[in-house]
């Protein structure tokens, strides 16, 4: 099953399959109803500090990708993972989040570890 990456700001597509947005917090200016989420999976995201600290600054990715690869391993985002696992094998799968720089995100990493455990 094929695992997309898009912006949830983005407008639907039909191939999106179950649509899972992945950031902690809510993205700003966007209603529930029109975000078109099936599920929020917040505890799957990076620490607040780990965020602060990474700035989204795409020279500091690689460093943000090993300490966030740690974060994961906690029972509560590992919890979270195992969901997003559950949901790939019931069919697509769409991770989305309000970042602008999808490619150097936490849900690119999700993504990836997605992709290599099927």
């Amino acid at each position: 099953m094929p695992v997309r990456l898009r912006r949830v700001y983005d407008d639907p597509s039909s191939e999106d399959g179950t649509r899972v947005l992945v950031d902690g917090l809510w993205p700003r200016g966007l209603s529930k109803a029109d975000a078109h989420v099936d599920e929020w999976l917040k505890e799957v995201a990076p620490s607040h500090e780990l965020r602060t600290w990474y700035g989204h600054d795409p020279a500091r990715f690689e460093e943000f990708r090993r300490r966030y690869l740690s974060e994961l391993e906690g029972d509560a985002r590992r919890s979270a993972f195992e969901r997003l696992r559950e949901l790939l094998q019931q069919g697509p799968l769409t991770l989305l989040t309000a970042t602008r720089d999808v490619e150097h995100s936490h849900a690119a990493i999700l993504a990836g570890l997605l992709r290599e455990s099927r």
